[in-house]
């Protein structure tokens, strides 16, 4: 049995580590896409780098004889996604997306949906001037135009231009403490909260010290996903699924 996972997430790490544990006869691999240049490395094999989309994909569940095809990416690494469909189909492979669950607003929140990071920036002046933003390196050039608002940048790695011209960076890695995330808004004198619906506990404490508070927080809704995929959202679920396809 060979389980390719597609991650890079708190969840695939998981679910490598209960295969490789409960299954030590299987083969389970993890594909990252190295963006960030240490990542916390899953147990099994690991691989590094794309496929070449969705063909390359296809030719790789070929060649390494992939039983199962997992897609346990980030909520908004959207691309992937619809290359994974792509591939799954074309080369005959079973299918699973491991998927957080989506953060729900509790009584108290401030929160304003947009669907992309650059209607962020257009809403973030109307809301604050000293501005959290928590939405990865590589989503901070939409802001690259919003002058008159001051942006506390928090990335894992140090990102790279452009960046919103009034700028401060906070290298940290997950997860976050609610009395962290509190000293971080004091500090700063944070005003709003700009942040994806990323889901998972790993960060959500930044919402509830944003509720605490009563700060704004501008929520960037998921991409669409491929239609017709079955989907879960917990680790047990996931292997539950590879197991009914091993039997």
């Amino acid at each position: 049995m060979h389980v390719l996972i597609l991650g890079g997430t708190t969840e695939a790490r998981r679910l490598a580590q209960a295969l490789t544990t409960r299954h030590p006869g299987w083969r389970v691999t993890s594909s990252l896409a190295g963006r960030v240049a240490q990542p916390v490395l899953p147990a099994g094999e690991v691989r590094t780098g794309g496929f070449g989309g969705a063909d390359g994909l296809a030719r790789a569940l070929r060649e390494l004889q992939v039983d199962a095809l997992i897609d346990a990416t980030h909520p908004f690494a959207g691309t992937i996604s619809f290359h994974a469909a792509q591939a799954a189909a074309t080369a005959h492979v079973p299918l699973l997306a491991l998927r957080r669950p989506g953060w729900v607003p509790a009584p108290g929140d401030d929160w304003h949906g947009v669907a992309s990071l650059e209607e962020a920036a257009r809403r973030l002046p109307m809301l604050g001037r000293r501005a959290f933003l928590t939405v990865g390196r590589l989503g901070l050039s939409a802001f690259a135009d919003v002058g008159d608002v001051l942006c506390v940048v928090r990335s894992v790695d140090a990102p790279e231009p452009p960046l919103p011209p009034r700028s401060q960076v906070l290298l940290a890695r997950g997860p976050f403490t609610l009395e962290g995330e509190r000293a971080v808004l004091r500090e700063y004198g944070i005003d709003v909260l700009v942040t994806k619906d990323a889901g998972g506990e790993a960060t959500a404490a930044k919402l509830v010290a944003a509720r605490e508070a009563g700060i704004p927080v501008i929520v960037v809704e998921r991409p669409t996903v491929p239609v017709g995929l079955t989907v879960v959202g917990s680790v047990g679920e996931a292997v539950e699924w590879v197991r009914g396809i091993g039997r």
